[in-house]
């Protein structure tokens, strides 16, 4: 399975934030705790940032690790 860089970062928001937009993830995070949403935020830069300077057949390999059943479409 070769995927652009576009569908492996979906693919891998699906597979951590499931079925939500990550952005709402760290406001809700935001909304328990202050200091946690903080951490979230950062969290959510680092994977963007990890995502756009990862190389695409890197990406690739990387999601070949996991289950091919974890990015079925529901």
């Amino acid at each position: 399975m070769s995927v652009s860089k576009e569908e492996a970062k979906q693919l891998l928001e699906r597979l951590i934030f499931d079925d939500e937009r990550p952005q709402d993830w760290v406001q809700d995070v935001w909304g328990m705790s202050p200091t946690l949403g903080e951490t979230a935020a950062k969290l959510l830069d680092v994977f963007d940032v990890l995502i756009a300077s990862c190389p695409e057949p890197e990406l690739n390999d990387l999601l070949q690790t996991f289950d091919a059943e974890l990015f079925e479409e529901d």
